[in-house]
């Protein structure tokens, strides 16, 4: 009898000992304010994480930018004050470069090119995450970047007097800018109301949504009514800290979290659809240019790909795949040079 009592213990010391068995607080930073769809969606699939591992797995976040910007939360990630975070595709290009692929200049066309390229790419960005020691929860669409400002922007020459935003660290928008001789201002996320309000800037790079989340639409007229760029933002985690969770409560984790952030890209397309008709509404003016300037942001757009290829902002390999399924899918579809988002 002495004895089973002994094994009843030490089965119980296992248990306690066991990995999954202890909790885990997952610390999380996003630049996303809180209230925000994201935030509500993250916050609820959270929930759900912890109903179905007996609160064994928990979710801390940290938003509104309060732990820095994305460097400094890369840095707080390393040395574990943080887990994980959400990112832009430049805040992540440090560690994994090919996160940019989407994001180069005029390179979709439509929503359609995007989905289609991404079903055959995504899983590939995922591995390329991982192979660097992070984890890719998911990447939930931002919708298509215009240059927005307070007078009207229809050709390049009219924003030879501008200052316009570049987002820190963003080596893309950089380069454009630098192939089209047009001046910037580096700022962070967290700047671009204030400079906007005191003249700092008085050009911003973003989608409808982005300028409402942030009140940027403050200070801005006009909307030209072209995409520049695809935006992504990216959930991830770092590896050591999701390796410290059982592989079952892994399953549910990347089960949850790549559910929600499907349903966030759908949600967010719907919004952005929503923020467009409330800028509209407001009485900011769409502006559509002719089809000659078109073709001169499209040089300046090839130009600049090809420079952040040399930069190594991507790789060779990744991007000929990108580009293979691009044609495969216009071949396909006989997609004009018109751009639908």
């Amino acid at each position: 009898m002495k004895q089973h009592h002994h094994i009843l213990v030490l089965l119980i010391i296992l248990f306690l000992i066991a990995p999954g068995a202890q909790a885990y607080t997952f610390k999380i930073a996003t630049l996303a304010p809180d209230g925000t769809t994201w935030m509500k969606e993250i916050r609820a699939a959270a929930q759900t994480i912890a109903q179905r591992t007996d609160d064994r797995v928990q979710f801390k976040f940290y938003t509104g930018g309060v732990m820095g910007n994305e460097k400094s939360v890369l840095k707080k990630m390393r040395i574990q004050q943080l887990h994980g975070g959400a990112f832009s595709v430049s805040g992540l290009a440090e560690v994994y470069p090919d996160i940019q692929l989407y994001s180069l200049p005029f390179l979709f066309r439509s929503y359609a090119e995007v989905d289609y390229v991404r079903s055959k790419m995504d899983d590939e960005i995922g591995k390329g995450l991982a192979q660097n020691g992070m984890i890719l929860f998911g990447m939930s669409d931002g919708g298509f970047a215009y240059l927005m400002s307070d007078t009207p922007i229809r050709s390049i020459d009219q924003l030879k007097d501008k200052k316009l935003w570049l987002p820190e660290g963003d080596v893309i928008t950089q380069t454009v800018y630098e192939i089209a001789n047009l001046a910037s201002v580096p700022l962070p996320l967290s700047d671009v109301y204030t400079g906007l309000q005191t003249g700092m800037i008085d050009t911003i790079g973003t989608s409808p949504m982005g300028a409402i989340a942030f009140q940027w639409h403050t200070g801005i007229k006009y909307v030209t009514d072209i995409p520049l760029f695809y935006l992504l933002g990216q959930f991830v985690m770092d590896k050591r800290a999701f390796n410290k969770i059982s592989p079952s409560d892994q399953t549910i984790v990347l089960e949850v979290m790549q559910t929600v952030m499907s349903k966030l890209s759908d949600l967010n397309r719907k919004d952005d659809a929503k923020a467009r008709t409330a800028l509209q509404n407001q009485g900011i003016e769409f502006l559509r240019i002719n089809a000659e300037e078109q073709h001169r942001w499209e040089a300046i757009a090839k130009q600049s790909t090809e420079a952040l290829g040399k930069k190594g902002v991507y790789t060779q390999q990744m991007y000929n795949l990108l580009i293979q399924y691009l044609s495969d899918f216009r071949s396909r579809n006989q997609t004009s040079g018109q751009v639908n988002p």
